[in-house]
């Protein structure tokens, strides 16, 4: 055999086995659908869609980082340890947050059914003091550290009912006190609590909540199945608005009361003024087995009466001044203000200073535990600053 004879019989075998392969049929899958994520604007912008279901989803949220400076009752300082010699300085208060929130809305044939939920996680040291024993070598110091998680919210409403985690309509539904950061130096009620709630609207200005709770802590979990029982009442018009909120604890058989005055002044001004009331025989009472010395999860100021005023004022689009001004019956006082400014939309600046007086200081001092000390002072007459920078998404 020849070279060219075995040429011609290996490009014949090549052209036969290239045919067989090409009599085989090739299937190509073909694409699946794409399913693009739609926009939802029914409840407003940031809604989307979830895919193959009727509900609407947005995910927000924000990074939160705190740097305060002073004394530990004005809730912007802190105190360590001096790791050689054990000395008590006073250091920075750092926080870094991160809070991841929730929201969903669907229409049905009930009304709307919509969830919210925010959860919390921090990270840095504490607003609060340290100590050194040299006797013993005992020490409380005030490292940074991963703080606990924290659920603030986790609630479904179908139309005006409510259940879940959040947080007490005697604060929620009359609202905060200010658009300050330390706005609780005297403190307006307790905060977290399970709910069942129904709110209602009547559509021409009037609304109102009632609220069945079960606390929190120690003083304010419910010890039965009767429930703290919250209601209020509220009446808003362009000029601002009129509201009034009444609790009942059903741990020490107490009533406490807020009624507050909104006012927008002018488009750049607006104002407020709260005042609060409640009873406090039985959390006053010694001999109970928890003591909640005075205060309870409404009634949570010192004395029977106290009193929350302040305002913000709008300079222009990106910046804002922000004051608040408490007291109650046992003397303590709180001064906070602030300004804000939004560098980019999405991401504010804020400087706060703040002052705390401890009206009963000189007797908490000689006994501790014969008052509350409620912003952990040290000293009669607290000062501080916090700056905060928050991006939100």
């Amino acid at each position: 055999m020849n070279i060219k004879s075995l040429l011609l019989g290996s490009a014949a075998a090549l052209i036969a086995v290239s045919g067989a392969r090409a009599a085989d049929a090739v299937t190509v899958a073909e694409p699946e659908p794409a399913e693009y994520v739609k926009i939802c604007d029914v409840y407003g912008s940031g809604y989307f869609y979830i895919p193959g279901t009727e509900t609407c989803l947005r995910i927000g949220g924000y990074v939160r980082y705190d740097i305060g400076l002073g004394d530990v009752g004005s809730f912007d300082g802190a105190k360590n340890v001096d790791h050689q010699d054990g000395d008590i300085h006073s250091t920075w208060y750092k926080n870094t947050r991160f809070t991841l929130k929730t929201w969903t809305g669907q229409e049905t044939e009930l009304g709307t059914l919509k969830t919210y939920t925010e959860t919390r996680f921090n990270f840095g040291n504490n607003n609060r003091g340290a100590s050194f024993n040299p006797v013993t070598g005992g020490y409380l110091d005030n490292p940074a550290g991963n703080k606990n998680v924290s659920l603030n919210f986790a609630w479904i409403q179908l139309g005006g009912l409510r259940v879940g985690k959040d947080e007490s309509a005697f604060d929620t539904f009359i609202g905060y006190a200010g658009n300050v950061i330390q706005d609780t130096l005297v403190p307006y009620g307790d905060f977290d609590t399970n709910v069942v709630q129904y709110y209602f609207d009547a559509g021409n200005g009037f609304s109102a909540v009632v609220s069945l709770e079960e606390g929190a802590g120690t003083v304010g979990t419910i010890d039965s199945y009767v429930p703290h029982v919250v209601g209020g009442v509220k009446y808003t018009q362009g000029w601002g608005a009129i509201t009034g909120v009444v609790a009942y604890d059903s741990n020490y058989e107490e009533v406490a009361g807020k009624v507050r005055l909104d006012v927008n002044v002018t488009n750049e001004l607006s104002l407020f003024g709260m005042f609060g009331y409640g009873s406090d025989n039985n959390l006053s009472d010694p001999t109970n087995v928890i003591d909640a010395r005075g205060r309870g999860f409404y009634k949570i100021w010192g004395g029977n009466w106290a009193f929350w005023a302040g305002g913000t004022y709008k300079f222009n689009e990106k910046t804002s001044f922000n004051l608040q001004v408490s007291g109650d019956e046992d003397k303590n006082y709180g001064v906070a203000a602030n300004v804000a400014y939004d560098i980019v939309p999405g991401f504010t600046v804020t400087a706060e200073v703040d002052y705390d007086h401890f009206g009963k200081f000189d007797q908490w001092n000689a006994d501790p535990t014969s008052t509350v000390n409620f912003t952990g002072a040290d000293k009669k007459n607290s000062v501080g600053g916090l700056l905060r920078f928050q991006r939100s998404f």
